[in-house]
């Protein structure tokens, strides 16, 4: 107990170093080679931070900024060549207001009164300018550096559709989002969360259409973050989740900004985290994540037709190993003969029951896909489908397992990779163990059990107090146009009414497409001509 309590007496002095190590008082010294000491001595003398000595006229001051965050070419351009090349007054002047006014040609300048927002500015990637016998400072925005350019999306492809991806800079992915949605009505917050990393976080949503309720909700959930760090929005959506202990997600994360600008549109909250190349949206809903970008780009019949593929393709890759279980050890009558006569004969030689086969074949798929996501791109497929063919073939020639085991796990292997949201199709992996182990318990009668408890379960959840199965249940007649079927987009006149609860119409009138009222235009052009 003493142990625990002086480790909680130095997480507090901790704590209370990092929040008074930069005080907030004001910038007391007009000597500016006394701030430049003090800020060597708060970075530790930090090899990055760069300092350059200014001359403006008769005047003297410093320029400093932190190598690597900032836009080189515009440090030079817009501030030190307008500084040196600018003429001062000898006669009396305010030289902080003159600098500020009249020489620093950035488009965002501001002057800064204490040390918090001197070191926020200059970690941020801002150049601060000292003035000698000034106690203020100026900021210019000089945010640059090196940033990976937008790339196509690497985990959510789509045949059509735009080809651009979020990268880890805010601003560009804001911008990415903003480019699509063009209306004053696209609203951005943000806050600062982790106190060491001190990561700027970005709150988007489109005002008039999302739920103010939920958005102040999202705020109160941010602002309730108390960590050291935040590194990637995975972070974040650990800590604003609903329910921890559910293999479910309860929010969206996509590197698509199409599919956050539709979300947006749908009237959910964007949250977009500095050095993350993934966005949440929230609420979530479990019908959300098996809705891909294609859906909305191709005729309404195939995009249909392909979702009601995907959701069999998920019951498929939750159930496939419980049936085969299930079927051979309890329930022989509802095999044909024949088929039941060649499973036989192929299982005449494995020693295992059908459970402990299946559980073989699974972990041993589980760990080479594993594997071939941490080896090196050039050599994880080699591994991953040499590995398969390998393993599955000598595990039937050594009779460990049966060719239809091999069979029926490619075949869930396959069916789970078409879910098209990673977090969803990882909860079917987790979830098809516990139903094979009901499978081997008590047959069919365990699957529909443990169905059963997942639906009550999925039920109870829920996303930032929106119901998780929703439109499903509570069941919304008007809100199945995007569901299992998905109407043509003339057809799809309402928002979500469960997230959007004010402005819930998304089309207009007469938005059926019709031929001419008046017949063929050539032949009324003819007809004019005669």
């Amino acid at each position: 107990m003493l142990k625990k309590k002086q480790v909680q007496r130095k997480n507090d002095n901790f704590r209370q170093k990092l929040d008074h190590s930069i005080p907030g008082e004001l910038l007391i010294h007009k000597d500016y080679q006394e701030n430049i000491s003090r800020i060597k001595g708060e970075l530790g003398n930090s090899a990055d931070l760069g300092i350059r000595e200014l001359k403006i006229g008769p005047y003297q001051g410093a320029l400093l900024f932190i190598d690597g965050l900032v836009d080189g070419k515009g440090i030079n351009e817009f501030i030190l060549e307008t500084l040196m090349d600018k003429k001062v007054p000898i006669e009396e002047f305010d030289l902080f207001q003159f600098v500020l006014d009249q020489t620093v040609a950035l488009g965002s300048v501001s002057t800064i009164t204490n040390w918090n927002e001197l070191f926020d500015k200059l970690l941020s990637g801002c150049s601060i300018i000292l003035l000698n016998g000034c106690n203020k400072a100026i900021s210019g925005e000089t945010r640059g550096g090196e940033t990976r350019s937008i790339a196509e999306p690497t985990q959510q492809l789509s045949i059509r559709g735009p080809k651009d991806a979020f990268t880890e800079t805010l601003r560009t992915n804001t911008a990415l989002i903003r480019r699509r949605i063009k209306s004053p009505n696209l609203w951005i917050e943000s806050m600062k969360i982790g106190r060491v990393t001190q990561t700027d976080i970005a709150i988007m949503y489109v005002k008039g259409i999302a739920d103010e309720e939920i958005v102040n909700e999202v705020k109160q959930r941010l602002n309730r973050i108390d960590i050291d760090a935040i590194l990637d929005s995975g972070y974040v959506e650990q800590l604003i989740e609903e329910q921890t202990f559910t293999s479910f997600p309860t929010t969206y994360h996509t590197e698509r900004p199409d599919v956050v600008s539709s979300q947006l549109l749908e009237g959910r909250i964007a949250i977009v985290a500095d050095g993350s190349p993934f966005v949440l949206t929230v609420p979530a809903v479990f019908v959300q994540f098996f809705q891909a970008p294609d859906d909305y780009y191709s005729r309404f019949d195939l995009s249909t037709s392909v979702r009601m593929l995907r959701i069999l393709a998920f019951f498929i890759a939750l159930i496939g190993p419980s049936l085969y279980i299930a079927a051979t050890t309890f329930h022989q009558e509802m095999i044909p003969t024949t088929l039941a006569i060649a499973i036989a004969a192929q299982r005449e030689n494995v020693p295992f029951p059908a459970f402990v086969e299946a559980l073989i074949m699974e972990v041993t798929f589980e760990i080479l896909r594993e594997a071939g996501l941490r080896l090196p791109r050039a050599v994880g497929q080699a591994v991953s489908i040499v590995g398969a063919l390998v393993i599955g073939q000598a595990a039937v020639q050594a009779s460990i397992v049966s060719p239809v085991m091999v069979i029926v796990v490619s075949i869930t292997a396959i069916a789970n990779f078409s879910t098209p949201v990673f977090a969803m199709a990882i909860s079917a992996r987790l979830l098809r163990f516990a139903l094979m182990a009901l499978a081997a318990l008590v047959g069919f009668f365990g699957i529909m059990l443990g169905l059963i408890v997942m639906a009550i379960h999925l039920c109870s959840l829920r996303s930032f107090g929106v119901p998780y199965m929703s439109p499903v249940a509570p069941f919304s007649g008007e809100n199945q146009q995007d569901v299992f079927i998905r109407y043509p987009i003339w057809a799809l006149k309402y928002r979500p009414r469960h997230i959007a609860r004010g402005n819930i119409v998304r089309t207009g009138e007469n938005q059926k497409p019709a031929p001419p009222k008046h017949g063929n235009s050539h032949e009324s052009d003819d007809t004019k001509g005669n």
